[in-house]
């Protein structure tokens, strides 16, 4: 599989080059960025030089699979361009607003994309965790809260979202209607409703945690990331794993691994 990289510069980017670079087998091709063009992907990923220079036209794009992990309005950009090309596609990239939603969407529906706002395999197996708890404590106050670093953009993360309307679905299945809350100031007492709050400071590389509160008792969930490794190890997952689909459509990281 021939790979392309989009956000090559930055702190997944480069980590996503350097796993590329080490897996026998994906080839990367094709580097993207709107910094450090010009420079060689591997020196910027501090691997040595690989002969793939940073390019930043998108337009350019020739390769089997994009992997982009960069900012909502590029990945609108960049997925349309794959699409467009018929270059599969594995999006980490999160902060959408409901319009750039729906064109990512229907760009990655064009051809066997792999979405997902986190690609770390605990992760993925925290969300199962957090439906099968929901199931059977569904009478119970739910609250999600995730720490990040401080240059981290959107908040609350898009791995606190998904979990969130996790437990709402499930909650909703038993007929129980309730709606995400991102703020609470003032006179706010609590209704039916899951709040979701992002902390930020630090290094973080990532921690959630979803509170189940009972009368008399309380389970907490957490997953902590302790390196960005466990998300660019699952991106090359969700690459190999695509080199085997035809079928164009929007996958999750359920149907990477099995789930």
């Amino acid at each position: 599989m021939k790979v392309a990289v989009t956000g090559a510069a930055g702190r997944m980017g480069r980590l996503i080059v350097k796993k590329v670079v080490e897996d026998e087998q994906l080839e990367l091709v094709q580097a993207f960025d709107v910094v450090q063009t010009g420079k060689d992907a591997g020196e910027v990923a501090g691997i040595g030089r690989i002969g793939v220079e940073i390019q930043s036209d998108i337009k350019k794009l020739d390769a089997d699979i994009l992997i982009d992990f960069t900012t909502a309005e590029a990945a609108v950009k960049n997925t349309q361009v794959a699409a467009e090309r018929g270059v599969k596609l594995v999006v980490g990239t999160t902060g959408f607003n409901d319009s750039q939603k729906k064109e990512l969407e229907e760009n990655c529906r064009r051809v066997p994309s792999v979405v997902s706002p986190n690609f770390s395999i605990g992760v993925n197996v925290f969300w199962k965790i957090i439906e099968f708890a929901a199931s059977y404590l569904h009478e119970c106050d739910v609250e999600v809260v995730e720490i990040h670093h401080r240059k981290k953009k959107d908040s609350p993360s898009g791995t606190a979202i998904k979990a969130a309307e996790i437990v709402k679905n499930v909650l909703e299945a038993r007929k129980r209607i309730v709606e995400l809350k991102f703020c609470r100031e003032g006179l706010s007492p609590r209704g039916e409703e899951i709040g979701v709050f992002g902390i930020r400071g630090g290094d973080v590389v990532g921690e959630h945690t979803v509170y189940f509160f009972g009368e008399g008792e309380r389970i907490e969930i957490i997953h902590r990331a302790l390196s960005r490794e466990c998300f660019a190890s699952g991106a090359i997952l969700a690459a190999k794993w695509l080199a085997a689909v035809d079928q164009p459509g929007i996958y999750s990281m359920n149907d990477v691994l099995g789930f």
